[in-house]
This record gives structure tokens, C-alpha cells and sequence, in this order.
């Protein structure tokens, strides 16, 4: 990579015992130096469906979330990694995120996605259509979302989206508008993601519908390096300028690294050699991670990491030693 960017680091929570452990929760991570407090954008609860996707329930809807968590904080940037396109109506969506940049002071980052959970659309009662469609339909809400922070008259005449006759406000604070992080693992995502994207998060490849070891095993270190090449391919010349974020879901602060492989092998059906470099595996102490880190984005370009609740704490050293580096 030509240039490293700084180090900046996320935590992603969706679940809360209460509206102040929420509060709380990004005060906390604020103070421990975390750059972004994201969700996810999942809406069923407990029940046949968290069986069958092998994903966990999330408690909180994303964009009231992200309001109150933004209301509770004065520097943290605040995101969702990331909205799904097909469950929020294009032009209610576009509003409510420039009402979040609004009055979070510009602290929003737009994370977008074209949806993964088949099951979840069934359960929802949402149409699930071919991944070429999703993907047509997510470039049209970011040309939707692009001309309502444009500051001109919305004319966005789209196969799916159609908005016109009025100006987006409030017109945004950060210049010229919020970033757009866009995330998937496939082949067609993350050329779209380059093309459009500020950051790019780099996910599984999540075809299946659920959480397992097809997923992860999508996202070895060498497939990273193949899908840092589709994101190159879409960005073309703007490439340098993109973000690279990542989630590190198997983050295992103070654990050795092979004790960690051989845990996850069992639970996750690959062979251990395969999680020692897997891109989404954190393991050892704090100094080996850092220097993992920075080791992956030597090879990668990762800059921005984003971590579970669960390790908020365990993982600060790392954010003390690393951002901003």
C-alpha cells in the first residue's frame, strides 16, 4: 500500500439492559478513545428464526439507537455497519440520516448495505430479490442520498427509487456530506462499494443466509487480498483515498494465539492454520495484536477496526496505543 492511513478503531453494540446501560455504554466507549459507536440493522427477536440464521438477536432498532447514543456523547462518531436498503423507505431513510448529522453536530458515518438475511426479509415480510436487484436498488438510494445532501432540487428518477420536487434538509453539517460506508464480502458489492464508498467494509461473504464457517472461510487472508482487488478494480484512480474497516468478531484480548485457533476450529468447523492469519481474528496479548495490525495493514491497507461490546474494555490498550498511528 502507498500510503497507510492513521489507525482509528469502532465498537459495535446492539443489545442493552436498560436506556442508561445504552447511555453508558457509548460514554464509555467515547472515553476509552473508540472512534465510532456502530449497530447493526436487524430486527427480529428470540425464536425459530435465531436458530436458523445462527445470529443473535438484536434489541435495538439502529437509527433510534444511534439518536439516543449520539444525544448521550459529545465526540464519538456514530454509525451503523451497516443499514440494510430494503427495510426503510429510500426517502423517510435520507431524511432521517441528515437529521442524525443534524443534531449529532456531524458526527454521523452512513453505512449501507444491500441486505443478506433471507429468512429475516420472509419473517419481515419484505421481498427478496436476486442479488443483481439489491445491488441496483443500494447505488440508487446512495444517488438519492447524494442529492439530498446536495443542496439542490432531488430528482432522482431511479428503476426502484423515484423522489423529486423538493430539497433535502437539513442541509449537512459535515462537508460536503456525511461519508458512506458501504460493506459486503462479494465479488459485485465491494466493486460497487469502491466505485461509490468512502469506506469500504470489508465483510464475509454471506450468500448462505446464516452464520457459519462458509461465511468465514469466505474471508481468509488470501481471499482479503482478492477482495482488496475488486474494491481496486471499482475505485479505479480514487482508490487511495477509500477507507478500509474491518470486523475483528474473534477478538481474544490476553488469550495465546494458539489456544484461540484450536477454540475457534472447534466451534467453527475450519483448521486452526486457517484462523492464525483470518483477517476477522484478533488473539494474544496486547503487543501482539498491535503488531498483527500493523502487519494487515501493510499487507491490506486495513486501517479502521471495528470490535464487539464484549471486548470494550479488554481492547482499550490496543485504541490507546493505535489510533491515530
Amino acid at each position: 500500500m502507498s500510503r497507510a492511513k492513521p489507525f482509528r478503531f469502532g465498537l459495535q453494540a446492539y443489545q442493552a439492559t436498560s436506556a442508561e446501560q445504552w447511555r453508558t455504554l457509548a460514554r464509555e466507549a467515547e472515553q476509552l478513545g473508540y472512534s465510532t459507536f456502530h449497530l447493526a440493522d436487524h430486527y427480529f427477536g428470540p425464536g425459530p428464526l435465531e436458530a436458523e440464521t445462527r445470529h443473535p438477536v438484536q434489541d435495538l432498532a439502529a437509527i433510534p439507537a444511534m439518536a439516543v447514543a449520539a444525544a448521550a456523547t459529545d465526540t464519538i462518531r456514530i454509525g451503523c455497519r451497516v443499514l440494510c436498503i430494503d427495510y426503510h423507505l429510500p426517502a423517510v431513510l435520507a431524511k432521517e440520516l441528515a437529521t442524525l448529522d443534524f443534531l449529532s453536530g456531524g458526527r454521523l458515518e452512513i453505512g449501507l448495505g444491500a441486505g443478506w438475511i433471507e429468512a429475516e426479509y420472509r419473517a419481515m415480510g419484505i421481498r427478496w430479490d436476486r442479488p443483481g436487484v439489491r445491488l441496483q436498488r443500494l447505488e440508487e438510494v446512495i444517488d438519492l442520498l447524494e442529492a439530498h445532501f446536495g443542496g439542490e432540487q432531488i430528482a432522482v428518477a431511479g428503476t426502484h427509487v423515484q423522489v423529486s420536487g423538493y430539497q433535502g434538509v437539513p442541509a449537512p453539517v459535515q462537508t460536503p456530506r456525511p461519508p458512506f460506508m458501504v460493506g459486503g464480502g462479494g465479488e459485485r458489492i465491494l466493486r460497487l462499494a469502491g466505485r461509490r464508498a468512502d469506506i469500504v467494509s470489508l465483510n464475509f461473504d454471506n450468500r448462505s443466509g446464516r452464520i457459519g464457517s462458509d461465511g468465514v472461510g469466505s474471508s481468509t487472508a488470501d481471499a482479503t487480498d482478492r477482495k482488496i482487488g475488486w474494491v481496486r478494480e471499482g475505485a479505479g484512480d480514487r482508490f487511495e483515498r477509500l477507507e478500509l474497516e474491518i470486523a475483528a468478531y474473534f477478538t481474544m484480548v490476553g488469550v495465546d494465539p494458539p489456544k484461540a485457533q484450536a477454540h475457534l476450529s472447534g466451534a467453527l468447523g475450519l483448521p486452526p492454520e486457517t484462523l492464525a492469519d483470518h483477517p476477522h481474528v484478533l488473539a494474544g496479548s496486547v503487543d501482539e495484536i498491535c503488531e498483527r495490525l500493523v502487519a494487515r495493514r501493510e499487507r491490506y491497507g486495513i486501517s479502521y477496526v471495528t470490535v464487539g461490546a464484549r471486548v470494550l474494555e479488554d481492547f482499550a490498550p490496543v485504541v490507546a496505543r493505535l489510533a491515530g498511528t
